[in-house]
């Protein structure tokens, strides 16, 4: 049986005290892949935003790229598809403006700039909020978050405390990543293994020369899913971590810094999404296995 999700409640607004919560840590119990997906929730429920009206606007551009599967990629019918682009469809047709909804994809590199020179509205495209980009732009509240998670054999009797089953034993992570610093700074009990690549760490858990790979949820789950016979292996185990010192602040979506106006209707759009389902419906789509 699957433990309830504890709510990950983020406020923009006292960040000082989010950042504090260094290690957050969603208690769900997912202990077997083939078990059904959790569908997390990342909003305060006493959180509320009134509804705008935008019906005015003259046109909603949305800004993203074609190379963050699955949020945003090319599909082999040639489209632009994926949860962020199906997700901004959805924000317009919550604040009725799919007529003038619009959405470009474009290098990473060059979403900032054409955001500045008013080739678009909004970007959605994971761009992080942080000290510097926040200099230009402003970020709704956090609709997505990535998760670290843990993968071990099927058979491994692994469950939490983690901190406490994995004493002593070598966990494997990718060498230089943020997750690697994560493991070394809030696993201490663990023996942390660095490896040149994922496949490497993922190899060494199949054959049983470590007792675990810890690593970014979205990738894993990919690998668990992908088919592969090697893969059969392996499941999550354990619960699902979030770190604002390791992790960042989750995906936002970024306007100007001067359009206020915009950023409180996205995020009127995105608590509704939420509330009226939407987004279980869109998180199933594309995480059909879960990260949480």
């Amino acid at each position: 049986m699957i433990a309830p999700l504890y709510c990950i409640l983020v406020n923009r607004f006292a960040r000082v005290a989010s950042l504090a919560l260094a290690l957050i840590l969603a208690i769900i119990g997912t202990t077997n892949a083939q078990q059904d997906p959790v569908i997390p929730n990342f909003w305060d429920p006493q959180e509320r935003f009134i509804k705008p009206n935008v019906k005015d606007l003259p046109r909603l551009r949305f800004l993203t790229t074609t190379d963050f599967p699955p949020f945003s990629y090319i599909d082999k019918d040639k489209r632009l598809t994926g949860f962020h682009v199906d997700l901004a469809r959805a924000i317009c047709a919550e604040l009725e403006v799919l007529p003038v909804c619009q959405i470009q994809a474009l290098p990473f590199a060059d979403l900032q700039k054409e955001l500045a020179q008013n080739n678009g509205d909004a970007i959605i495209a994971g761009l992080a909020s942080n000290q510097t980009t926040r200099q230009s732009l402003t970020f709704t509240r956090p609709y997505f978050w990535l998760p670290a998670r843990f993968v071990a054999k099927t058979s491994a009797a692994l469950a939490e405390p983690l901190s406490q089953a994995l004493d002593g034993k070598e966990v494997g992570v990718v060498d230089g990543t943020s997750h690697a610093a994560m493991a070394l700074g809030k696993f201490g009990n663990m023996r942390v293994r660095l490896f040149d690549t994922l496949d490497a760490a993922l190899l060494a858990v199949q054959q049983d020369k470590i007792a675990a790979v810890f690593g970014d949820g979205l990738t894993l789950s990919f690998w668990l899913q992908s088919g592969k016979e090697q893969a059969k292996c392996c499941k999550f185990v354990g619960n699902a971590y979030l770190s604002t010192d390791y992790l960042g602040n989750g995906l936002s979506i970024a306007v100007a810094r001067e359009n206020q106006e915009l950023q409180r209707a996205l995020n009127y759009a995105l608590r509704t999404i939420n509330d009226r389902g939407v987004f279980a419906e869109l998180y199933l789509r594309y995480f059909p296995l879960g990260l949480f």
